[in-house]
């Protein structure tokens, strides 16, 4: 299957995009495309492995499924682009940058300078519906998400993951840890950032992790 996405991931995945379970995949989300307003644009769809290349990978950030509201997703989790106000999680993640490393964060709620930087983020499901979230999660994205994240952890060391909420911290079973960093927090949504995402540290802790291994640290 011709699946337009950036070359090294293209190499690491055509296993992947030719499977039943892909094809299958592919029709559900272009029906969906036609049927009704779909998110992030189709031409936005691989947006996060398009600015991270595998290769370049040093920090994965989980999400589950994009913004659902118009203008908001453009295919980076968590990111929305830089003519919007940063949704509440996303403003919770920059408190607790502040907070931790004490640099002020743009007021851009855009995260693509950190995906340029090998940052890749990843929601676990890439596609949603106008105003429904979660209503792609049965298409059959996870078992493609999972498998990049396995990807991964098989083909690169000392990959820091950033797992906040129980879905995510649900794909610890996937990675490597004699390779590589899990950290784990409750969601930044405002429902669970006091539980413990406030005060993790964990930008801080995945600079320290990279330096320590040899790798530049991530500019918040």
């Amino acid at each position: 299957m011709d699946v337009r996405i950036e070359e090294s991931w293209q190499r690491a995945l055509a296993e992947e995009f030719n499977k039943p379970y892909f094809k299958d995949l592919a029709t559900a989300v272009r029906e969906a495309y036609v049927r009704g307003q779909v998110y992030p644009p189709p031409t936005q769809l691989f947006a996060a492995f398009a600015a991270c290349p595998l290769p370049q990978t040093k920090v994965v950030i989980l999400g589950q499924d994009p913004y659902h509201g118009p203008g908001q997703a453009h295919g980076l989790a968590f990111s929305v682009p830089t003519t919007v106000t940063p949704p509440p999680s996303l403003q919770n993640i920059y408190k607790e940058i502040e907070s931790d490393t004490g640099i002020t964060t743009k007021s851009s709620g855009s995260l693509e300078h950190w995906a340029t930087q090998g940052v890749l983020l990843l929601n676990t499901t890439l596609t949603v519906s106008q105003g429904q979230p979660g209503s792609h999660r049965t298409f059959g994205w996870e078992t493609f998400t999972d498998a990049v994240i396995t990807t991964i952890s098989d083909q690169r060391e000392h990959v820091v993951f950033l797992l906040w909420g129980s879905h995510a911290r649900s794909k610890t079973r996937l990675i490597d840890q004699n390779k590589h960093l899990v950290l784990e927090a409750p969601h930044p949504s405002p429902l669970s950032a006091h539980r413990g995402f406030f005060g993790c540290r964990h930008f801080s802790r995945a600079n320290a992790y990279l330096q320590a291994h040899g790798e530049e640290g991530i500019k918040w």
